[in-house]
């Protein structure tokens, strides 16, 4: 299509300058109202974390983190924050995420507005995947006390190695959980996870294997043993009831005789002897 050729230069200027003058006009509304949205949403989400970390930290959440294990997780993620302070970090992050997809919606830029927005709907299984971890650490914990002091009970020497290897199957078990709520990497992580569990049951198997086997039969013989005693006491049992019966009938069959009483020995002697 053949462009019109300009007559006047100045006209051209004037007509961009002034269309240029209008789109910025027509977009200062809605630059305002996303400088407000965040502003609004920013102090909001700072109200919010301040108000969320003083009530969890009134309720001694950080003393259940602490057992939990979640306070040492927290640390190594290298936040200068307990962990109170996390959950409300994690909370205010939220809001202004809210809050950034309401100002891109009236800026006027939906394509940003729906990343945001899938990032938005991911969060929840983040806070979700925290709450595994939490409970996981006090999962762990509380069985690793409790076979301690059924390891110390038994007597048996290695019960700090027992409760250490129950602690970290059950955190093994809560990270996998974890990593399947985000969505990060879950089929890789399964397959590890497989791996190791079947790994360590084969270790532990030919371990058995080679180094218990004296053990082994050693209960196995004890438990012949116990058997055959048992089938020894079983078997007296039946041949004492079985004389005891045999004992019954000789009783119920001495009642024939005069006066119910057995043959006096003068009804013994033969007729033969003389008196």
């Amino acid at each position: 299509m053949p462009t019109a050729p300009v007559t006047d230069w100045g006209a051209a200027m004037l007509t961009s300058l002034a269309a240029a003058f209008a789109l910025f006009f027509s977009a200062i509304p809605k630059i305002l109202g996303f400088a407000v949205i965040l502003i609004v949403g920013w102090f909001i989400a700072s109200l919010i974390e301040r108000a969320l970390s003083g009530v969890l930290r009134t309720i001694r959440f950080n003393d259940l983190a602490q057992r939990s294990g979640f306070s040492e997780f927290v640390q190594r993620m290298g936040v200068n924050t307990d962990s109170a302070g996390m959950i409300g970090l994690v909370v205010k992050w939220f809001i202004r995420l809210i809050a950034l997809v309401v100002a891109f919606d009236a800026l006027g830029l939906p394509a940003v507005s729906d990343v945001l927005r899938q990032l938005l709907l991911w969060l929840p299984n983040v806070i979700v995947a925290l709450v595994v971890l939490v409970i996981g650490g006090l999962a762990a914990r509380a069985l690793s006390n409790l076979v301690r002091a059924s390891a110390a009970e038994a007597g048996l020497s290695n019960a700090h190695m027992l409760a250490k290897v129950a602690s970290v199957l059950v955190w093994a078990f809560a990270i996998v959980v974890a990593v399947n709520q985000i969505g990060i990497a879950t089929t890789l992580v399964n397959t590890l996870f497989m791996a190791i569990v079947g790994a360590m049951a084969l270790a532990a198997g030919i371990a058995f294997g080679l180094g218990g086997r004296d053990t082994a039969a050693e209960i196995v013989r004890k438990w012949y043993v116990k058997a055959q005693e048992q089938s020894d006491t079983v078997q007296q049992t039946l041949e004492a009831n079985k004389e005891q019966r045999a004992a019954n009938e000789a009783a119920g069959n001495a009642g024939s005789w005069p006066m119910g009483g057995y043959p006096t020995p003068s009804e013994k002697r033969h007729p033969s002897e003389g008196d």
